[in-house]
């Protein structure tokens, strides 16, 4: 038994089994930030392309503020009923991918994917009708300084984050139901209060979605299954991205 332990081909044999794995680990994890990072890239030249279509120095009847007006495009996105559309469109695709990722091929996860991130942006294009672009622009800089350390955690850490799920779940609930009942109160402690805690949360959240992403490779699956892993991934990363940023923009955004 001894001598099959100390048998030089087994332990290179081991080595190589070993590297194999860490090298397909790799390529999966720089598939989910490459799917994060194009999901990011679509939302932002949306978000910029609708802003640009959507508001005017041209006088119309939908003024926003001082020599500032809506556009015909920018009043039907955001102010007439197909408002309730942009906000809720991308929540439910959120729901259809959570449901339907199983049947999917890699090619539809994806497309479904960028026109979930797509949407986004076109409801994000307000946020630059409201902070002015350099605070936009510092608070997705220290957004990313942000996410890349938390996750670059997540990946490395050798301490089992799972144990922060039940905890950060309850935080979420808790962050959404106060933004709710802030949406009747109008209170700018409470809405500070939310943008901590909700900062809080998605940090957290960020380092465990990493190490569970991570956990899930496995150097069987084939490249379907792989495929959708990457994707929702991708997904988890992304919205713990988009919420860092958005409540930092509500802590450090100067508005116009």
């Amino acid at each position: 038994m001894s001598d099959l332990n100390n048998n030089p081909a087994a332990r290179y044999g081991g080595a190589v089994a070993r590297a194999d794995v860490d090298q397909g680990l790799r390529a999966y994890m720089l598939g989910v930030y490459n799917y994060m990072a194009i999901g990011l890239a679509i939302t932002g030249l949306f978000a910029l392309g609708i802003y640009m279509l959507s508001i005017s120095g041209t006088p119309t009847p939908y003024q926003i503020r001082g020599g500032l007006y809506l556009t015909t495009l920018g009043y039907t996105l955001f102010v007439s009923p197909l408002k309730w559309a942009v906000i809720f469109a991308p929540l439910a695709i959120v729901f259809f991918m959570s449901f339907r990722i199983d049947k999917m091929s890699v090619s539809a996860a994806q497309l479904t994917f960028w026109i979930y991130a797509a949407l986004v942006g076109v409801s994000l294009a307000t946020i630059l009708m409201v902070y002015t672009h350099t605070s936009i622009a510092r608070v997705f800089f220290i957004t990313a300084a942000s996410f890349g350390a938390l996750s670059l955690y997540g990946y490395t850490t050798k301490r089992d984050l799972s144990g922060m799920a039940t905890f950060l779940v309850m935080g979420l609930f808790g962050v959404i139901i106060a933004s709710i009942v802030n949406i009747f109160l109008g209170s700018s402690t409470l809405q500070w209060i939310v943008s901590i805690a909700g900062l809080l949360v998605f940090a957290g959240f960020t380092a465990y979605d990493t190490q569970d992403i991570k956990n899930m490779y496995d150097v069987n699956d084939d490249g379907t299954v792989a495929g959708r892993k990457s994707v929702m991934g991708a997904l988890r990363l992304y919205l713990d991205f988009l919420n860092i940023f958005l409540f930092l923009l509500q802590l450090l955004g100067n508005r116009e």
